[in-house]
């Protein structure tokens, strides 16, 4: 693969009209506005991160998660452009100025397609037709149409992710959308695909890029940038990452591991002596005692916690633009093993993973985080085998209640049952934790609208 052709600023939906417009905004920067300014983003608001909604003390939800992400992913492009540049002047009148904006527009996209709930989630749906009700739906054949779900679409549903549901929502032909989805630029389009290959390869890690609808679109993509398709002994699709895939998956890899602990900080599930060990232990001894020093001028804990993150952030990005750098021939030859933060100095990655370590142990099975995925989990399983049962057999009268409810940009009615199916998941991944929770209650008489 190389740089040129990997940064292209042509607009999905738009190719017969690409034009280089002449005002301020680049292409990418516009992919950066229109995501700011768009529906699923500002939703983004009321959908769990980790730890349940706020109460008096205010934590991330998907939204502020997904804009701190954007501004790590800025510096990581903006500093690997800069170096890549010094080491390959002819680059210098590229679009490879602009990472950067890129990474940055990518990082904000990164968690759309992600259900209400948080993780839980995601795995409430994929065991719903995995292990749950909707295992009917696997060998099931519309009465009247015939047809039923091949084996590459119901992999799409048993490893539902939320990385695949991202690239669907930015790119899919909603009613009343334009050809081409959000109409976002190639890479930046590319730069969101975690996992570059369809479910048939998914495994038992249950990740992916891209659903079966979604194969023609990437494809596409990966033929205008010179994406690199990588042959599989099993049946599936599989590419190699676009590089800029690295920086904003390190992005969210700071982010969301160094930000839960400051979140259970506040949350005092884990005290100030155990948060401020493993910040500093990102460091080496000298490192550490100018930062003790600089903590000593800070008399709020909160405070001295919130510095000593952002040193700790500091430290994994140039980290991580290092290693980007080091590995720049095997990432874009394909070849490059594991995420950015895995090949890290031994100091940091060993902090990282004590973070890791104590997140598992202390944060993701707290009573609150469990008790919001045992709630995520009822609420999207009920309102799932609800609404698969309803366009499976929409002649129902109570069927017809329910699809009545459905936006018309879902097309439930559609001709395909994968088509009415992915509708649904649409319909439901889409939504946020209070509006999910709002039916749920009203579809189970907890709840009337003038009550």
């Amino acid at each position: 693969m190389n740089w040129t052709q990997l940064i292209s600023n042509k607009r999905l939906g738009l190719e017969k009209y690409h034009q280089i417009r002449k005002d301020d905004r680049t292409e990418f920067q516009r992919d950066y506005d229109r995501l700011i300014f768009s529906a699923p983003f500002r939703r983004l608001q009321n959908k769990t991160q980790v730890f349940p909604l706020p109460g008096s003390v205010f934590v991330h939800n998907r939204l502020t998660h997904s804009l701190e992400v954007s501004s790590v992913g800025r510096s990581l492009g903006n500093d690997v452009s800069r170096e890549l540049i010094k080491k390959h002047p002819s680059l210098n009148n590229t679009h490879l100025t602009e990472a950067g904006a890129i990474v940055s527009a990518a990082c904000l996209a990164h968690d759309l397609g992600n259900p209400p709930f948080g993780h839980s989630g995601e795995r409430a749906i994929g065991t719903f037709f995995s292990e749950g009700k909707g295992r009917w739906l696997k060998d099931y054949r519309d009465p009247v149409k015939g047809d039923g779900l091949t084996e590459s679409e119901w992999n799409d549903l048993i490893h539902f992710e939320g990385n695949a549901n991202a690239f669907r929502l930015l790119t899919h032909h909603f009613k009343g959308r334009r050809e081409g989805g959000f109409v976002m630029t190639y890479t930046t389009l590319a730069s969101i695909v975690k996992y570059p290959f369809s479910s048939n390869l998914a495994g038992n890690h249950a990740k992916f890029g891209f659903f079966q609808s979604e194969i023609p679109v990437y494809r596409l993509i990966a033929e205008e940038l010179g994406i690199q398709q990588i042959n599989s002994e099993k049946s599936g699709l599989r590419y190699a990452r676009h590089p800029f895939v690295y920086l904003v998956e390190a992005a969210d890899d700071i982010c969301y591991e160094i930000m839960d602990i400051e979140d259970a900080h506040k949350l005092k599930i884990i005290n100030t002596e155990e948060t401020q060990t493993l910040l500093l232990n990102f460091f080496d001894e000298e490192r550490q005692q100018t930062i003790r020093k600089n903590l000593c001028l800070v008399n709020d804990i909160n405070e001295q916690i919130v510095y000593l993150r952002s040193c700790v952030i500091g430290c994994l990005e140039s980290e991580c633009v290092k290693v980007f750098l080091e590995h720049e021939e095997e990432i874009l030859n394909g070849t490059f093993k594991g995420c950015l933060i895995d090949h890290i100095s031994d100091i940091p990655h060993k902090a990282y993973k004590a973070c890791e370590k104590m997140a598992f142990d202390k944060i993701y099975r707290s009573k609150d985080v469990v008790d919001i995925e045992l709630a995520g989990f009822q609420v999207i399983t009920t309102l799932l085998e609800l609404m698969t049962e309803a366009v499976c057999h929409p002649e129902k009268a109570y069927s017809q209640l329910l699809i009545n409810r459905v936006s018309q940009q879902y097309d439930i009615g559609a001709e395909c049952l994968y088509d009415r199916i992915m509708a649904v998941l649409d319909y439901i991944s889409g939504m946020t934790d209070v509006y999910a929770l709002d039916l749920y209650r009203k579809i189970n008489g907890m709840s009337l609208p003038f009550v």
